[in-house]
């Protein structure tokens, strides 16, 4: 990206934004080494299971996503974006490993992501319910998260 065709000297992201949709929405195990793209080197990432800060770290996250599950991949539903800001609903659509191997699995959620001038993602927050979304579809632990929630609920 040249300075003149950076988000900053146009005061606008949506380029940027549309950017980063497609790298997460095309992600490959050979793809993740290519993050610094989108991510700056010293950006932070958050989700349920995760508090980095660095690319590095982040590439790792991703890469081991290939590693744990089968077939992974997002599926942008939504993108919000004021500013430098954005906000993108997604589904993350996998199949287990072990357990349920056959069954697609799709957990919602969103990220909220700060941009740096140059468009690249400084700050990358993602929310999602990982007892709904993961943990009562395993076989075990899910049977007592789904009685835990029936009992909350009664």
């Amino acid at each position: 990206m040249t300075p003149s065709e950076t988000p900053q000297a146009h005061n606008d992201y949506r380029a940027a934004v549309q950017r980063i949709v497609q790298t997460f929405e095309s992600i490959r195990p050979d793809t993740v080494s290519g993050l610094d793209t989108i991510y700056a080197p010293r950006a932070r990432f958050k989700d349920p299971f995760n508090a980095v800060r660095g690319l590095p770290d982040i590439q790792r996250i991703f890469a081991h996503m290939f590693v744990a599950l089968e077939s992974p991949r997002f599926v942008v539903t939504r993108c919000i974006q004021e500013g430098a800001h954005c906000f993108l609903a997604w589904e993350f659509r996998f199949r287990f490993r072990r357990f349920d191997t056959q069954t697609e699995q799709c957990i919602l959620g969103g990220s909220h992501l700060q941009l740096a001038p140059d468009g690249r993602i400084l700050d990358h927050r993602d929310y999602w319910d990982a007892a709904e979304e993961l943990y009562e579809k395993l076989p075990v632990v899910g049977a007592l998260m789904r009685w835990l929630k029936r009992r909350a609920n009664s």
